[in-house]
């Protein structure tokens, strides 16, 4: 059996079992589907034909063991064009273990050991979710697509403390691990002609959230520190040589809630540091930065709308770019050190369990297209481009 023969056979065991509920399991499950149209750009597909490579499939379960212990998991097969590594993963898998630490009720703990998740940022655990998702396509400037198997979650632990204050909810969370990297994401992420193994040493993630009380407001400030290694395969003819790359992070976020409306805002800075890799003694280190601000208005109980202003320079030393072409003996235009985007987004509510979303984007700049350190000026010729998707979207 194929993997679409194992996820549709899991999808039907999962209803099956929602269907005879149990208090200490709970099952899950998402089907969507949809079309992709972009104009000038390769993020999709090479062509700029419409496709319908908009596909996520996904299955996640909890048990509980006993009050303090339980299991979760979940599988996904994506298939999206240019955006993933096609294929089937396991997002995550892990142990929750949330004690009674505390005699005081305003403070919790609870730890988990396994694939965790990535709760850091305000979508960050939600991506992997198409119906929990604003728009198809989150902002890109924090949630770079090319990092989407990188990003969501790492192999190792987690830890998250809250305190309910007299003046509001705090939330710190930690964790630390790595994700593993397979050889279509190494394409994805460094170079199609690779032949090494690309790997990930490690990635440190802490943040801090706070509720005031009687408010509608949520803040928090959050870091990351990450740690890259290629290995070449000198025998398989590679045209690299061994390298390593450190990735970090500072982010604030934002969010308001309100009868009908949704506000949210995320601002980064963040450095790249790359050394070998491309070839004996290449060296890089630069400072880029970028941020949305996105509103969602509730029309109705079946309609919203969103709109959304993301922006993102690689290089806050060089803004417009104009280094890149020197640098390249003029194969690479400056567009591809910047990307901003406008995005507009409806959502309806068809039936319960049902969902169908439309977003249609402009862009300016193809700074977060992959591979990153070889950009594709011939697949992507402009520097204004457009892009339009829908999906419809099941779940239970």
């Amino acid at each position: 059996m194929g993997l679409w023969g194992c996820m549709i056979s899991l999808l039907v065991n999962a209803q099956d079992a929602v269907s005879r509920p149990s208090a200490r399991s709970q099952v899950n499950s998402f089907a969507a589907q949809g079309m992709v149209k972009t104009n000038h750009s390769s993020y999709t597909n090479e062509t700029n034909k419409l496709s319908f490579r908009l596909t996520e499939i996904g299955l996640n379960s909890r048990f509980k063991i006993n009050d303090s212990w339980s299991l979760a998991g979940q599988i996904v097969y994506l298939d999206v064009g240019n955006r993933y590594a096609k294929g089937g993963r396991v997002d995550y898998v892990f142990v929750d273990w949330e004690p009674s630490l505390f005699d005081d009720a305003n403070w919790s703990f609870k730890a988990q050991v396994g694939r965790v998740k990535n709760n850091h940022w305000l979508y960050a655990s939600t991506r992997d979710v198409p119906h929990t998702r604003l728009s198809t396509i989150l902002p890109q400037s924090v949630y770079f697509d090319g990092f989407r198997d990188v990003a969501l979650g790492s192999d190792r632990v987690a830890l998250q403390l809250v305190h309910l204050s007299p003046f509001g909810t705090w939330q710190y969370k930690w964790s630390y691990g790595a994700s593993p990297i397979n050889n279509a994401q190494r394409d994805q992420l460094f170079s199609p002609l690779a032949k090494g193994k690309l790997s990930q040493d490690y990635t440190h993630q802490m943040s801090v959230y706070f509720a005031p009380n009687n408010t509608n407001i949520e803040v928090g400030l959050s870091v990351l520190d990450s740690d890259f290694r290629y290995a070449a395969n000198v025998a398989g003819h590679d045209p690299f040589v061994n390298g390593s790359a450190t990735s970090q992070r500072v982010m604030l976020h934002g969010q308001y809630f309100a009868e009908n409306l949704e506000l949210s805002a995320e601002i980064m800075r963040e450095r790249g540091v790359f050394k070998d890799a491309l070839f004996t003694g290449f060296s890089s280190d630069q400072f880029g930065d970028g941020g949305y601000v996105q509103g969602r208005y509730l029309l109705n109980p079946k309609h919203s709308v969103i709109a959304r202003i993301d922006l993102y320079d690689m290089n806050e030393n060089d803004r417009l770019g104009k280094r890149i072409p020197l640098q390249t003996q003029g194969v690479v235009p400056e567009y591809f050190t910047y990307m901003d985007q406008a995005t507009l987004g409806w959502q309806w509510h068809i039936a319960e369990q049902w969902q169908l979303q439309r977003d249609v984007h402009l862009i300016k700049g193809s700074g977060r297209l992959t591979p990153i350190l070889f950009p594709d000026p011939v697949l992507n010729p402009n520097k204004y481009w457009t892009m339009w998707s829908m999906q419809l979207m099941y779940w239970f």
